[in-house]
């Protein structure tokens, strides 16, 4: 039989922590929360350091079989796991995982286009963003200083498992456009003022920016090679960044050697 943690172990503080970008940093952890995150985790490769459950949350995975390889599961008061969650209605399960130490050297060194989020500050809709890189076949996401954390509880779980296996990291405006230099990458910013996408084409190994819905790239971006514009009706002022992001993926991914790019003017 399980015996509880009491409401004030350490251990629980230490878990509640990582719903902060410093808790996070500084334990080199991040928190996952409900039996479907745990599954994805599992289906690619990723073990938790630890799991917290309540007599519910239990009840909705193999707990004896994470116990066989090691990994702790600790039972926990439904009302003490509850300030674990950052949701409503707290599923139950929260899942401790080492942080990737993934670099943005490390990310632009895989081939095929990169993802950055030039400014995106909604934890929605960068863990949106996250999910189309993986579906639509991106080398990573490059995560901009001062927007959404990679690692937030919200984005891991709009991510919805691509955590687990696409690379993410964290870079400064000038680094990024520095980095992309260096690897040969050209930076495609989308912008209102740019070509319009279904004509000027995505070059295969680009750094696609992706920034705020209302202002765009232009506040965080420093510089970039071209831009392109999805076009759209003009009753509509601007897309949700997930889905323009998410269209302008789906085009790269299309885009290969058959897909002409157009020049730069």
């Amino acid at each position: 039989m399980r015996i509880p943690l009491a409401p004030h172990n350490p251990r629980i503080q230490a878990v509640r922590d990582l719903r902060t970008p410093r808790g996070r940093r500084t334990a080199q952890r991040f928190a996952a929360e409900g039996p479907t995150l745990l599954a994805e985790a599992q289906r690619s490769g990723l073990r938790p350091r630890e799991i917290f459950a309540s007599e519910a949350g239990l009840a909705r995975f193999d707990a004896a079989a994470y116990e066989t390889e090691g990994i702790p599961v600790h039972l926990v008061p439904e009302r003490v796991l509850a300030r674990l969650s950052d949701v409503e209605t707290p599923s139950g399960l929260v899942a401790v995982f080492d942080l990737p130490d993934d670099d943005p050297a490390a990310v632009l060194a895989r081939p095929g286009v990169v993802l950055l989020l030039a400014g995106v500050g909604d934890p929605g809709n960068a863990g949106t963003l996250v999910r189309s890189a993986e579906a639509f076949g991106a080398a990573g996401v490059l995560f901009g200083r001062g927007g959404a954390d990679p690692f937030a509880p919200k984005v891991v779980r709009a991510a919805m498992g691509t955590t687990f296996r696409l690379p993410l990291a964290v870079v400064g405006p000038d680094e990024v456009v520095a980095a992309a230099r260096e690897a040969g990458r050209p930076i495609v910013a989308a912008d209102v003022d740019g070509e319009p996408l279904d004509g000027a084409g995505i070059e295969p190994n680009a750094v696609i920016a992706i920034g705020n819905e209302r202002r765009g790239v232009r506040d965080w971006l420093p510089a970039w090679d071209r831009a392109v514009r999805i076009p759209q009706r003009s009753a509509v002022e601007s897309l949700n960044a997930a889905v323009a992001g998410s269209i302008v993926l789906y085009v790269a991914s299309r885009c290969q050697e058959p897909c002409q790019v157009a020049e730069k003017r």
